[in-house]
């Protein structure tokens, strides 16, 4: 599906794009009094907000534009980040479409039937969304319906949650055992190894290494998925950090010829998160460009202070680099980049699924920049949670 068209707005400005469309459209869109249309910025903040939202939520146009549409979604709803995601999957496939709920003014939540739709300017640029509700209060069809759409929703989650768990205990016990052999007869404790027999151990430790880190991925996607994962913060060095999952990932670096810098400024800077979770997200991005790059390439972490207490994770890599068509792929579970590279580079898009939900669950934000035969750049920003040195 393609994108709504409007006219006349500079990229990136979507109240330009409103105030663009035609004058007499644009009044009546303003007075439609029965569902409420809501054009949202590329941030997913309130730019535009007519009479039908202010009758469904109450309130006026001065009090909400500006703010982000969050406010309107249901505590448990942002504890998934569904805001975000629902404007994800319109931004991806041209439209979004559910029946949910949406919060009152009051606190009172209301059963809504949500269309959202991304918005492009006359060259094509991504500026916004437009997003239409309709409030199913009234309808025929009994309230509790509803209900039992999301207690189904929840079930199915938890059961999800349940399966993997008990599953990943399953696999795990079998994989240790196996890591913990292959390392002991690595590492010559059972007696002498030949050249060619310490590589296939080196290969049994990478591929046992990397079917657990698939297993903890799919369980800790699930535990985000249903509200459960559960975020420990405490004062970490992100220079220690990175020097760690570094550490962990140099053998892979060595067997590929792969050289693999960390470069961390200023020196030791300080930030209150959950120091496992970091090492999540770094070393799914390091993996990822360590997998996607050649012999002899080169793999850059870098973690840099943004300022307004932010800092920024980015990993260059000089690997196959990614097609324009294939970026809105990217931090979206199941999903391979063609398949070409399905087949040449296995793997489920776990980990960068598991990296987004990681980071936008404490606030922060994910992306790449990429083109083919010219490598990557994957970010991710995190509040530091305090000034660091503090």
């Amino acid at each position: 599906m393609t994108a709504m068209r409007v006219t006349h707005a500079e990229p990136g400005d979507v109240s330009a794009a409103v105030a663009g469309t035609d004058s007499q459209l644009h009044i009546l869109i303003q007075e439609v009094k029965d569902y409420a249309i809501v054009m949202l910025d590329r941030d997913g903040c309130v730019a535009s907000w007519n009479a039908g939202a202010e009758r469904q939520v109450g309130y006026a146009a001065q009090e909400i534009v500006g703010r982000h549409a969050s406010l309107l979604y249901t505590e448990a709803d942002r504890a998934l980040s569904k805001p975000e995601r629902e404007l994800r999957t319109a931004r991806d496939t041209g439209r979004f479409e559910e029946q949910g709920r949406r919060v009152r003014k009051d606190g009172t939540e209301l059963p809504v039937r949500v269309v959202i739709r991304p918005m492009t300017d006359a060259a094509g640029e991504h500026v916004g969304y437009a997003e239409v509700v309709h409030d199913l209060t009234g309808r025929t069809e009994p309230p509790e319906e509803l209900a039992a759409e999301s207690r189904g929703t929840r079930e199915s989650h938890r059961l999800k949650s349940e399966f993997l768990a008990n599953m990943s205990h399953e696999l795990r016990t079998p994989l240790n055992a196996i890591i913990g052999f292959a390392e002991h007869m690595f590492n010559g404790k059972a007696g002498p190894v030949s050249r060619d027999h310490r590589e296939y151990l080196g290969d049994i430790l990478a591929s046992s290494q990397d079917l657990l880190q698939l297993i903890n991925d799919a369980v800790d996607l699930a535990k985000v998925e249903s509200g459960k994962l559960v975020f420990r913060p405490e004062l970490v060095d992100l220079a220690k950090v990175a020097r760690q999952v570094g550490d962990i990932l140099r053998g892979l670096a060595a067997t590929k010829h792969i050289r693999l810098e960390i470069q961390v400024t200023p020196a030791q800077p300080h930030a209150m998160l959950d120091a496992g979770k970091l090492k999540q997200v770094l070393y799914n991005y390091l993996s990822n460009a360590l997998k996607f790059t050649p012999e002899g390439g080169r793999v850059t972490l870098r973690i840099t202070l943004d300022g307004g207490g932010t800092f920024r994770i980015e990993v260059e890599d000089t690997g196959i680099g990614i097609s324009a068509e294939n970026m809105h792929r990217l931090f979206v579970e199941f999903q391979q980049l063609d398949a070409k590279s399905a087949d040449q580079y296995s793997g489920t898009g776990l980990g960068l699924a598991l990296t987004r939900q990681i980071v936008e669950a404490q606030g922060g934000a994910v992306g790449a920049r990429s083109e083919p035969a010219q490598g990557s750049v994957f970010w991710a920003t995190l509040p530091m949670g305090i000034v660091d040195g503090a």
